[in-house]
């Protein structure tokens, strides 16, 4: 029967079954997808077809794998040429933003944004622990927000402790699979405890010396929402190293950036030195953030140094 990864452990899976039923599931064999290097061959959000073996503990096979919508992946943390699937054939991305306790750089919200548009997944930014902000965060939220909802983003400013914006959350959610990320220590798995409080799923703090967040969730996990649908909790992401992207498709990924490239007066423009540039025009103008524009460089620095071209 065909069945859904819910939860990669390494060399089994949690799938559930047309059925209803969840099995534990292993690969049959070798399992490779042709022209795919990735470390896990088989992700959560995945469809497989599997066989169920004979006896009482609910074990299956599973024989192949449907082809995917769409997924998400970063650079193995153990092989740089690799890829990791975070998951696959997701509706949308939300990513857990702080500005203190920790902080996420607009640097990695620009690589996440980067990496869901690779991949054609809508990415939703939301803004967690309002209700700890001071005038300062306020404000870089502020101009955070006016920046990302200008070039087509949602954003969404939320507190786990007073409930703000927590019913439009879910709302967001209602019958779609959600891919949750962020760094550790952003809330993640403090909403997922909200909505599941059986889960007992560990939380934990934010380091003091280095402040960021402690790792809480070592593996991918989809749960099926009481309300309908399905989230994806991953594991805390420090660093999200993008791949397969070579310098001169990098401004396709910025949409703001999109839509203008074909103005340029040269065909293969990195934006950079050249003349006629439509983009580094904009930017002039003010009608592209340079902030925006200097995260552009700098990954495009990035991939030249990592010779990812």
């Amino acid at each position: 029967m065909k069945a859904i990864v819910y939860k990669s452990t390494g060399s089994w899976y949690q799938v559930k079954g047309e059925d209803g039923t969840f099995y534990s599931a292993r690969i049959k064999g070798i399992f490779k997808i042709d022209g795919f290097t990735s470390t896990n061959p088989i992700a959560v959000g995945d469809l497989v077809e599997i066989a169920i073996e004979p006896g009482p503990e609910q074990h299956a096979i599973i024989e192949a794998i449907e082809p995917r919508n769409n997924y998400v992946i970063r650079q193995s943390p153990h092989h740089r040429k690799h890829h990791h699937i975070i998951a696959a054939n997701i509706d949308q991305s939300i990513l857990f933003i702080t500005l203190k306790q920790p902080r996420t750089s607009q640097g990695f919200i620009d690589r996440f944004l980067i990496a869901c548009e690779m991949y054609h997944v809508p990415a939703i930014l939301v803004f967690n622990k309002a209700d700890i902000y001071r005038e300062k965060e306020m404000q870089q939220f502020q101009q955070l927000e006016a920046l990302y909802t200008g070039i087509g983003y949602r954003v969404l400013f939320c507190s786990m402790v007073t409930g703000q914006n927590m019913a439009a959350l879910q709302q967001l959610m209602h019958q779609k699979t959600s891919l949750l990320s962020g760094h550790s220590g952003v809330g993640k798995s403090t909403y997922i405890q909200q909505i599941f409080p059986s889960l007992a799923l560990k939380t934990l703090a934010v380091s003091e010396w280095s402040g960021k967040g402690m790792h809480s969730t070592t593996f991918a996990e989809m749960f099926d929402l009481p309300e309908g649908g399905k989230i994806i909790d991953t594991p805390g992401i420090r660093e999200l190293a993008l791949v397969d992207i070579s310098r001169q498709e990098l401004s396709h990924y910025f949409p703001e950036m999109r839509e203008r490239i074909t103005q340029c007066q040269f065909n293969n423009c990195l934006h950079m030195y050249e003349p006629g540039c439509a983009v580094k025009q904009a930017v002039d103008a003010g009608i592209i953030a340079e902030e925006r524009y200097f995260s552009y460089l700098k990954l495009l620095e990035a991939i030249d140094e990592n010779n990812w071209a």
